[in-house]
């Protein structure tokens, strides 16, 4: 695996020649070697409507394209790190919790409603989250940052599991999404966490949630 966690806050990446990670802006803490950072507009491999999607969510800041060899340190804002490993599958996640991943991993962009239908929208509005989510496929591992820790909790056909659309992270497997209401729409007027919303992944996978449900 390319990313070592050296502790809950940061990790450390081997760059080789010929391979290439992808980061967000302003990841990198310190490096060894002759390793080079470019700014990617495109978004990794997600091309142009990758980048489309990214700017539809207000999620514009180009990632950077980390080539060379040697080794890299990555944190952001002192925020948990978690290292996910991909093998072959695909992974969901908010593009601002994304740190770093490998180039081997095929960028897109989901839209959530296309999952939660018309709750999946009304996710992105009341929640403060975005209407778009990451896609990462493929390969390989991806580092992702949390408030206060993150929690893997299976998700099995028999057993599905409701999350604070806040507190929420990521998630990979087979796992199908859907947002329901816990209240009336009269009682949701101001609130935009789970006391209102539950968002339910069903299927085989596992989603991963922080400990807290502040925004990055």
């Amino acid at each position: 695996m390319t990313f070592r966690e050296i502790n809950p806050k940061m990790v450390e990446a081997t760059v080789v020649p010929g391979q290439r990670l992808f980061s967000q802006r302003g990841a990198m803490l310190a490096y060894r070697g002759e390793v080079t950072f470019t700014p990617n507009l495109a978004g990794g491999r997600g091309g142009v409507m990758s980048m489309i999607g990214r700017r539809l969510a207000d999620e514009d800041t180009p990632l950077m394209t980390v080539e060379g060899n040697g080794t890299v340190l990555f944190g952001h804002g002192g925020h948990h790190v978690q290292v996910i490993g991909l093998a072959g599958d695909t992974l969901y996640v908010e593009a601002d919790r994304l740190l770093a991943f490998e180039g081997t991993l095929r960028q897109g962009t989901m839209f959530l409603g296309s999952q939660g239908g018309v709750m999946g929208m009304v996710r992105g509005q009341v929640t403060g989250q975005g209407l778009f989510t990451t896609t990462l496929e493929g390969h390989g591992s991806v580092a992702v940052m949390a408030h206060g820790g993150v929690l893997e909790i299976p998700i099995t056909p028999q057993r599905p599991v409701h999350v604070d659309p806040q507190a929420y992270v990521a998630h990979h497997g087979d796992v199908r999404n859907k947002l329901s209401a816990a209240l009336g729409w009269r009682d949701m007027v101001g609130r935009g966490s789970g006391e209102a919303f539950q968002l339910e992944l069903s299927g085989s996978g596992a989603v991963y949630v922080q400990a807290s449900e502040e925004k990055l």
